[in-house]
């Protein structure tokens, strides 16, 4: 295989967004290890007077993820996000006018390997976010295991990103006044084994949890569809039924958490790496569903609600699949 390396004239700009990127992959893959590995030294070391006092702020600071979290618009406004955004680049198109007077639920798909279009246009000030929806304020929720790790959970945190529990979600939507946006990636760690270039299977059908505590709150549902998610890496070939898958989903089972063994390019060279290609990526959030509050919702209007919500997903990718170059026999698969 003929290597194929990057050019040596490549301006400036670029450059810096490849920086930008790289450190935030290196920061998904190694950040939480790093911190946790600090943690330990200070412990093994004995230097105390750094981790008690770090160790018992945690102790009272620990359901902070799940209280909204501390968000940090010093840090959502680092210049290397603009890089990050530029690199892809990332796009926010609004199909539907939201009333800031109500919380909604944004239904994040596809999970894609390391969810950029969410990161991107939800954790970062410069998405066209605060212009196309004012009035609101966007809360990414992740696997709590992440607020688990010491430090690193409070980096993440800074992102406007909290917890993916009940709890956590239950919180952003009680706000009164409404003005909150809950953006859940529904799909989860489970699809993003599933996330190959050109694929658009979506585990979907067993996830029923967001259409009650959307009913509980009288939250609106909005489907929210990122294309161009699951271009940016490829992944070793993981067939239902092979070695690789099973091992992976029982990991996935243990951890909470799946490792997908996922490639692209390199800084230097674009055969291969752990750098995200170059692809464009336009999240489209839809048509919000209108949901009447129901404090305890029969299991007959879950299953009406989240059938509905998937009639109306499949929707927004049919409207839009031609402009971002997917042919028109390919469709969304339910799993």
């Amino acid at each position: 295989m003929k290597v194929e390396f990057a050019p040596l004239n490549i301006p400036l700009a670029r450059r810096l967004q490849t920086a930008a990127v790289l450190q935030w992959v290196l920061s998904f893959l190694l950040l939480a290890q790093v911190c946790i590995a600090v943690i330990v030294i200070l412990i093994v070391y004995n230097y105390w007077f750094l981790y008690v006092p770090y160790m018992t702020w945690l102790y009272f600071d620990w359901n902070t993820p799940e209280q909204g979290g501390r968000r940090s618009n010093w840090v959502r406004s680092w210049t290397v996000w603009r890089y990050f955004k530029d690199y892809f680049p990332i796009h926010l198109i609004k199909t539907w006018d939201l009333d800031p007077s109500h919380n909604y639920i944004f239904g994040f798909h596809p999970h894609g390997v390391l969810v950029a279009g969410a990161f991107g246009n939800f954790c970062t000030n410069y998405s066209d976010f605060e212009e196309l929806f004012p009035g609101f304020t966007a809360y990414l929720h992740v696997l709590p295991f992440w607020f688990r790790c010491p430090l690193f959970r409070d980096y993440l945190m800074t992102s406007g990103s909290v917890s993916v529990s009940k709890k956590s979600v239950s919180h952003v939507l009680s706000k009164e006044g409404g003005g909150n946006i809950s953006v859940i990636v529904l799909g989860g760690a489970e699809e993003s084994l599933d996330a190959h270039p050109g694929k658009f299977t979506l585990f979907i059908r067993q996830r029923k949890g967001f259409v009650k505590i959307a009913l509980t709150h009288g939250a609106s549902l909005v489907p929210v569809f990122s294309f161009g998610e699951n271009e940016l890496f490829k992944q070793v070939n993981n067939p239902e039924g092979s070695w690789l898958r099973t091992v992976q989903e029982k990991l996935q089972k243990i951890m909470g958490f799946a490792l997908p063994l996922f490639h692209a390019r390199g800084i230097f060279q674009y055969n291969f790496g752990l750098m995200p290609y170059r692809k464009p990526i336009h999240t489209v959030v839809g048509r919000p569903i209108p949901v009447p509050q129901t404090l305890h919702p029969s299991p007959e209007q879950i299953e009406e609600l989240h059938q509905t919500y998937m009639e109306e997903l499949r929707k927004l990718f049919e409207a839009h699949k031609r402009k971002y170059g997917i042919s028109e026999h390919e469709t969304l698969i339910f799993r």
